[in-house]
């Protein structure tokens, strides 16, 4: 019996899924392309896909789904997947339910007005608020000074929902390693990242130390959103505050933001992104045999792919390997490109008794030489 985390090919979005062997199921974001549903691509039709996976296993929810936040590539026609509870016009035969919501306080509180933000976010902030309000079926990461007012305004005081709220730097109640064989350590958001900040979309996204315990030994999958290289430096500084560095290390990084230069720079660079002190050190702490994920559209190193202006960079991806190297470390890969660029598939990695392994994607007899799984934790 194994772990898995699987990534999900939908271009530049992030849509994953760790299922526990204990058949306990965490979806993180849904980025759905309606294109894909008369078979254009190459992205995959990602409602059909997890559909299907459901529907193999006898259930129709998930144990967690996590909105890493509320761009539209992390909640991309989601209201029509799911069930809501907020009203009985997002409930009905076929919509798949949630057992608990994650979000960022962010999510909760955001207001802009109705050109600013997209129709499916209000939608999905109404939904967070529903469940807080109810008191259940929500788990709402950080507690600005923000959120008290909010609880307050709304007849709630922040003691009577204290247990539905994980602050950075805390383990979320609801997996327990010992059990489960997982467990997950918020890294982000701080409470400055709501209550100070401009950005309540990027910089106050969620951020996740994913611990896997096997034999006795535990792996890393470090789950990113997008998120900015200062982001990543007041993580790195806390966590050194509070001697938690190995929450740092990883076997498998989920990279940030679509490979995009500004995860690790101000500065794209001409040949390759050199980055910041923050992001560099989280780099380092790749173990032996680790994999980078960049759940993004190809990279191609072509003079316009060293010219776009939107991610994935190229620049990015040449920092990532040369770090990768240092670590020696196993593989970059790229959602859209496995195995090939034209009809890529989930990849999907196993966690068990021999540490992290990538098990599904044509990977070529090049690849199988350097992809291994990571070694024992110890």
């Amino acid at each position: 019996m194994a772990h898995r985390i699987i990534f999900y090919p939908i271009g530049n979005g992030d849509t994953s899924q760790v299922v526990l062997e204990n058949g306990k199921r965490i979806l993180m974001d849904y980025r759905h392309l309606k294109k894909t549903e008369d078979g254009s691509g190459p992205e995959i039709n990602l409602k059909a896909r997890l559909k299907q996976e459901l529907k193999d296993v006898g259930r129709d929810y998930y144990d967690v789904v996590a909105f890493t936040h509320g761009d539209k590539d992390h909640i991309e026609n989601s209201t029509e997947f799911f069930e809501l509870l907020h009203a009985a016009k997002y409930q009905g035969e076929g919509r798949i339910k949630i057992r608990t919501l994650w979000v960022p306080a962010a999510m909760v509180l955001e207001t802009a007005t109705n050109d600013e933000q997209s129709s499916e976010f209000v939608i999905w902030r109404q939904e967070a608020r529903h469940r807080l309000k109810e008191g259940e079926g929500i788990r709402v990461f950080s507690k600005p000074e923000k959120l008290k007012d909010w609880l307050e305004k709304n007849g709630m005081t922040l003691a009577s929902r204290r247990h539905l709220i994980t602050d950075a730097g805390q383990v979320a109640p609801d997996f327990d390693i010992a059990t489960d064989g997982v467990e997950f350590f918020c890294h982000s958001p701080f409470i400055k990242h709501v209550d100070e900040g401009d950005d309540l979309r990027n910089d106050a996204s969620l951020i996740f130390n994913v611990r896997f315990r096997k034999n006795g030994n535990d792996y890393d999958y470090l789950a990113v959103g997008d998120s900015t290289w200062s982001v990543l430096e007041d993580i790195v500084e806390t966590t050194r505050a509070h001697g938690n560095m190995d929450r740092l290390a990883w076997d498998l990084y989920n990279i940030p933001h679509h490979c995009s230069y500004k995860a690790l720079s101000d500065e794209k660079g001409e040949y390759e992104t050199e980055p910041e002190a923050g992001a560099k050190e989280i780099l380092l702490a790749g173990k032996e045999g680790g994999y980078l994920v960049s759940s993004s559209d190809p990279i191609l190193d072509t003079k316009e792919g060293r010219e776009q202006i939107q991610p994935p960079h190229l620049q990015a991806k040449k920092c990532y390997q040369r770090y990768l190297r240092q670590v020696d470390g196993a593989k970059f890969l790229v959602t859209m490109e496995e195995p090939n660029a034209t009809r890529p598939e989930p990849l999907e990695f196993t966690v068990d008794a021999h540490g992290v392994s990538l098990s599904r994607a044509a990977i070529s007899a090049a690849s199988i030489i350097t992809s291994r799984p990571a070694p024992r934790a110890g």
